[in-house]
């Protein structure tokens, strides 16, 4: 008896001591990748948060924030959804089908609802390359033959089949891939970076037996990133940036590396800013540690070789193209040691339609791990190449259509005016505002944002009164700022861009604004910022934002 209880004792203990160690190794981990000042923040704000949660549980103070939320949703739904008895409207099924010149009349009607002037180039990206007719032309006529196709037929539609792999070849050759490399199309960047980050998830359980793989990103990384921990089950390691360069901070990201991680995340350029990673040191400590390096650039993280990979969809046919276009460049494609993989967009500075992307390896292997293959499905043999099953082949045929259209001699052209674009609004901003803004960091591409350094301006606030004026600016966080990603329809409005902001700035700083007078930005991001549930309700609200989405007048 004696014996067994010992024994149980013993068990307790060593039960106890395992949770303790696996909480202390975790915390001994944090505080060594972050330090102890930070790690003693997220505690307390963790603490923070549930407290607060707790309280806004109680009936009183859940009605009060509960109609607020309501209000705010409310008001999205008023903006968002356009009520106009002389649109055309859809519950269900027409009884007997439209002819088509009446369908043509009801496109006409909802093509030409009011919208953000984008043909005017008053908006942040969207649209990259503008009404340009040969571009639309060629596109509507690559429609027009292959709307039927599906890549998932080759057989049926060798063609299109032809036209992928072409498309892929090309933009592998425009990032220096070698020999052996290879890649797929995508629906987009988020797609193409899901992949990449499904692959090396894969690899790493398939070849190293890691169960519990992990993936370092920095801050300023695109949120597909996070979508893909959520997806496919993979730690995210967010380390921080350097608050002058804005780029990923190397110490951190050594200190984030284990044996568990599979990718390292780097940008060519980053969403937020436009600044791009060291991705040649970002490179060699995928070497040190061997492990791959993939992202907006990315690093993948081995444990056998040395590999890494790129995700340039945002520097798309820009980054490519700038020692052409007689711009500073940085490595960042397949010349660099250890890039085992890089996604780039087509479908942005490519100037192809919507929904076109390509993922990029440096060999077949590594586009092996992204393949689904069921061999003993009772439909049949089933394998598909990306996330998708069937694709719209008419899109391959666009994207192929366009980039043979372009060619490099019109990318290398709209590269030098995009850029130069971008280079006149931050000369502006950096001579002009040197009380009120600074440019954050040292871009090389087509995106340049701005922030705040005068505590009576709030950076939102120009953001909403910019909006008044028909410009539709991308408002980032941490820290707060705005930034356009110029385009060729920018090109053409740099001077009204520069003198909008010059008026948004002198009413910031000589109106007072009351509660009632907050734009959607500062309301959004005010209340982000205001507490340790912030995040919680702005989570609701961009849920809410989405249902909105699919509300028929």
């Amino acid at each position: 008896m004696n014996l067994l209880e010992n024994n149980k004792n013993l068990f307790k203990d060593i039960f106890i001591g395992a949770v303790l160690f696996s909480y202390l190794s975790k915390a001994a981990r944090e505080i060594y990748i972050y330090g102890v000042a930070h790690s003693i923040r997220s505690v307390f704000k963790g603490f923070s948060r549930r407290a607060l949660l707790l309280l806004t549980s109680l009936p009183w103070t859940k009605k009060q924030i509960d109609d607020e939320l309501n209000s705010a949703l409310s008001d999205l739904d008023s903006k968002m959804v356009i009520r106009d008895p002389s649109l055309p409207t859809h519950h269900k099924l027409p009884t007997i089908g439209h002819d088509k010149h009446s369908v043509h009349h009801q496109l006409s009607s909802l093509a030409n609802i009011p919208h953000s002037r984008w043909e005017d180039g008053r908006v942040s990206g969207a649209v990259y390359y503008g009404d340009s007719g040969d571009i639309n032309d060629v596109i509507i006529e690559a429609f027009s033959r292959f709307s039927v196709s599906n890549p998932l037929h080759p057989d049926v539609f060798p063609g299109i089949r032809a036209m992928e792999a072409q498309v892929v070849s090309m933009v592998l050759n425009m990032y220096n891939a070698p020999q052996d490399a290879a890649g797929t199309t995508t629906s987009g960047g988020t797609e193409s970076i899901l992949l990449a980050c499904l692959a090396y998830r894969n690899w790493s359980r398939q070849t190293q037996g890691v169960s519990h793989p992990e993936m370092v990103v920095p801050e300023t990384a695109h949120a597909a990133f996070s979508k893909a921990s959520f997806y496919f089950g993979i730690t995210l390691r967010r380390v921080p940036v350097d608050p002058h360069t804005r780029k990923a901070s190397l110490k951190h990201v050594k200190r984030a590396i284990n044996g568990n991680t599979c990718m390292l995340v780097a940008s060519a350029p980053n969403f937020p800013d436009g600044n791009v990673d060291d991705i040649v040191e970002m490179g060699a400590l995928a070497k040190r540690y061997k492990v791959g390096l993939h992202g907006r650039v990315v690093l993948a993280y081995t444990h056998s070789n040395s590999h890494s990979s790129v995700d340039c969809c945002l520097g798309s046919f820009i980054m490519p193209f700038l020692q052409s276009a007689g711009f500073a460049t940085t490595p960042f494609d397949f010349r660099v040691n250890g890039v085992t993989s890089i996604s780039c967009d087509t479908h942005k500075y490519g100037f192809a339609p919507k929904g076109s992307s390509v993922i990029m390896y440096a060999n077949k292997t590594w586009r092996s791990f992204q393949y689904y293959s069921q061999p003993d499905w009772t439909g049949g043999v089933y394998a598909s190449p990306t996330l998708a099953g069937s694709r719209p082949g008419a899109l391959i045929a666009g994207t192929w259509a366009v980039l043979t259209h372009v060619g490099v001699d019109g990318y290398v052209r709209s590269c030098g005016e995009i850029v130069r674009a971008r280079q006149r609004i931050q000369r502006a901003i950096e001579t002009d505002y040197q009380a009120d803004l600074a440019v954050m960091g040292q871009p090389l591409g087509s995106v340049v944002a701005f922030t705040s350094v005068n505590p009576a301006l709030n950076i939102y606030t120009v953001g909403d009164l910019l909006h008044e004026k028909g410009f539709s600016l991308n408002a980032v966080a941490n820290p707060p700022a705005l930034h356009i990603a110029c385009t060729r329809p920018t090109v053409a409005a740099v001077d009204d861009i520069l003198s909008s902001l010059r008026w948004a700035v002198d009413q910031a700083k000589s109106r007072t604004f009351g509660k009632e007078d907050e734009g959607s930005m500062v309301a959004l991001y005010g209340v982000g910022s205001s507490t340790a549930i912030g995040p919680d309700l702005v989570d609701y609200l961009a849920r809410g934002f989405l249902d909105t989405m699919y509300v028929v007048s």
